[in-house]
Parts: C-alpha cells; structure tokens; sequence
C-alpha cells in the first residue's frame, strides 16, 4: 500500500487565525499554493514544508505525517 501524506496545515492556520493569502505574503508563495497544500492536491518540497513550519511555530510533524 502506498503511503501519503495528511497535512494539519489549514487547522493550525486557523488556529493561529491567518489566512491562507496572509500565511503566503509571510512565507513569499501564492495564496493559491496554500490552497493546493491544504487541500492534498500539491505536496510541499522540504524547504516549503519547512518554511510554513516556521511561519506557525510549529515542528513540521506537527503539520505532516505520512499514512499508510
């Protein structure tokens, strides 16, 4: 079975009360990649992964698991 990827990102942004075009202005993407991360369409590279984890305060397992 193949493993994919299950992403808290639109929770934890809610939480922090943010956007999804705030969360992009802070990090420099489009609020349409946001969009696309939240929604399992598009799966973040490592430093885009690691760039939301910094821009919520946040451990990137915290945002990103993998499940089989």
């Amino acid at each position: 079975m193949a493993e994919r990827l299950v992403s808290r990102l639109k929770a934890v942004r809610s939480e922090r009360g943010l956007t999804q075009a705030e969360l992009a202005e802070a990090i420099g993407v489009s609020r349409k990649t946001i969009n696309t991360v939240e929604n399992g369409v598009f799966v973040p590279s490592t430093t885009l992964a690691l760039k939301l984890a910094r821009a919520l305060g946040q451990p990137v397992e915290a945002l990103f698991s993998l499940v089989e």
